[in-house]
């Protein structure tokens, strides 16, 4: 009988002894320490620009060292890939400057939203894809999907920056440069102490090397400040330095929807709603701008019957926009002609939604003239216009370009920012409510007081030009505009409202010039 040997375990082919790769968890960017040093300096310079009360030139300037961080880091590449959508960079840069031009709150806060969500978009589709190709949604997935995802990337970098290994590799060095210093501590402040009570110079000299205020409270503010500055670079450089395992929004076309609704059906909803616009219109239009509309309607002052009709007929054309977007996203339209019918029918409702739309600036527009302008009115006014473009844009690709609305969308919104800052809402509405005074006699200078330094030029040449009987009216106005820019900015927190404001003031003599102790 043959004794039985035993086996040995076969060798491991080499093909088992590579580890495969493993796809990291977290995202991954190219030159990772680059980015994180980048990331930091722009922390630093954020904290640094920010440190202000004010917000002025400093805002700009760190949208542009972003921007500028970003084309390095991307380099020659990357710029070539960023070349179809770089026409963000142009509304960026616009709302940017505004921040140091205007001084409203409002526009100052809009301003920087915008800028925000440009930033995402820019850093959206910075290695790829194209903003056109994006749903109307879309863009809202893309920014808040972006900046969500941005919050992984300090990790990322940090962890793909640092060497773990080599400081494991260095642990006993660092313990033992660790235990050195801690022996060398007590024996320098026993011979420091000596030397110091030795020598009067040196004991001078050690005071005044020594004698610094640490504020414990400023130095964790202020590096809260750098981490939090630090976090937002890392999140828009790394999402727009990320390596691409995917598809994602804006890579392509955005995907038809499959048809649920029957022609006849919306038809048939298209046409009532028409034929209802249509009446609604016929009496609008008879009349607010045939008749006689200097008068409110039977039954309702000028108030009532504007606030009454105003946001309703805002609402209406709002939904309108919506219910023309869904038919022509869910209708089945399988033949040439019943394309052209349907398009013509959703035209016609648009055409239809604009006069009602008209007609709902045309109640404003009474509202405005007997009471004034505000604030309120003048961003409604933009808004309206805003809700009239779009829906022509709606019509126009019914016909042209379906898939290019959302992109006209966006436009638009960032249109109306823009025309806003170039507005001057708070100058335009002194210089209308100045020219209703001198046709009426009534000026309201309650509302004077909540206004910006983007009022106060228009503010002293009210002043200048009012009636001696009304020019107490608005001594006490601009005396709070002066005690509000008293205080002079810094470069970094310098505006243009701001500077057009004191330089206003100092030519009417409503403010003489400071002393060299800050008194006027």
């Amino acid at each position: 009988m043959t004794p039985s040997v035993p086996l040995s375990p076969l060798p491991p082919s080499p093909a088992s002894t590579v580890a495969a790769p493993v796809r990291p968890l977290l995202p991954w960017v190219r030159a990772p320490r680059r980015t994180l040093a980048a990331s930091l300096a722009l922390g630093v310079l954020a904290e640094v620009l920010f440190e202000k009360a004010r917000w002025g030139l400093g805002f700009p300037l760190l949208v542009a060292a972003l921007v500028g961080a970003l084309a390095w880091l991307g380099g020659r590449e990357g710029w070539q890939r960023a070349r179809p959508n770089a026409w963000l960079l142009a509304p960026l840069g616009l709302v940017s400057v505004f921040v140091a031009v205007r001084d409203s709150s409002w526009l100052l806060s809009l301003n920087v939203m915008t800028a925000a969500v440009l930033l995402m978009m820019l850093s959206h589709f910075w290695a790829a894809g194209r903003v056109e190709r994006l749903g109307f949604a879309d863009y809202v997935v893309v920014f808040f999907g972006s900046a969500a995802q941005s919050l992984l990337y300090p990790p990322v970098l940090v962890r793909d920056s640092v060497d773990v290994r080599g400081l494991k590799t260095h642990s006993r060095l660092l313990g033992a440069l660790s235990r050195g210093l801690l022996l060398a501590l007590p024996v320098l402040l026993v011979f420091g102490l000596l030397l110091e009570s030795a020598d009067g110079v040196f004991s001078s000299t050690l005071q005044r090397f020594l004698s610094f205020d640490l504020d414990l409270g400023t130095l964790m503010s202020r590096g809260l400040g750098v981490a939090l500055g630090a976090s937002v670079a890392a999140g828009v450089l790394g999402h727009a330095l990320r390596r691409r395992a995917m598809k994602e929004l804006g890579d392509a076309e955005v995907a038809s929807a499959t048809p649920r609704l029957g022609l006849i059906e919306a038809l048939t909803l298209i046409f009532a709603v028409n034929a209802l616009f249509f009446v609604f219109a016929a009496f609008q239009v008879a009349y607010l701008f045939v008749g006689d509309a200097s008068s409110p309607a039977s039954g309702y002052t000028f108030a009532e019957y504007a606030r009454r009709g105003f946001f309703e007929l805002v609402v209406v054309a709002s939904l309108t926009l919506a219910l023309v977007m869904a038919l022509t996203r869910w209708t089945r339209r399988e033949t040439r002609v019943a394309q052209t019918v349907f398009r013509a029918s959703t035209s016609l409702m648009v055409v239809l939604t604009l006069i009602i739309l008209a007609s709902a600036m045309r109640r404003l527009s009474l509202y405005e003239d007997a009471f004034g302008y505000t604030l309120l009115r003048v961003h409604t006014h933009v808004f309206m216009v805003a809700l009239g473009a779009a829906l022509a844009w709606r019509a126009v690709t019914l016909w042209w370009k379906p898939e290019r609305f959302a992109v006209g969308a966006f436009a638009t919104a960032l249109g109306s920012v823009l025309v806003l800052n170039f507005l001057n809402p708070e100058a335009f509405i002194v210089r209308h409510n100045l020219e209703r005074y001198a046709r009426t006699g009534s000026l309201d200078t309650e509302m004077f007081y909540d206004l910006s330094a983007d009022a106060v030029p228009g503010l002293v040449l009210a002043d200048s030009i009012i009636e001696e009987a009304s020019q107490w009216r608005l001594a006490p106005v601009l005396k709070e505009h002066r005690e509000r820019l008293s205080q002079e900015d810094s470069v970094l927190e310098w505006n243009v409202s701001r500077f057009l404001a004191r330089r206003a003031l100092l030519r009417s003599g409503a403010w003489s010039a400071p002393g060299p102790d800050g008194s006027n």
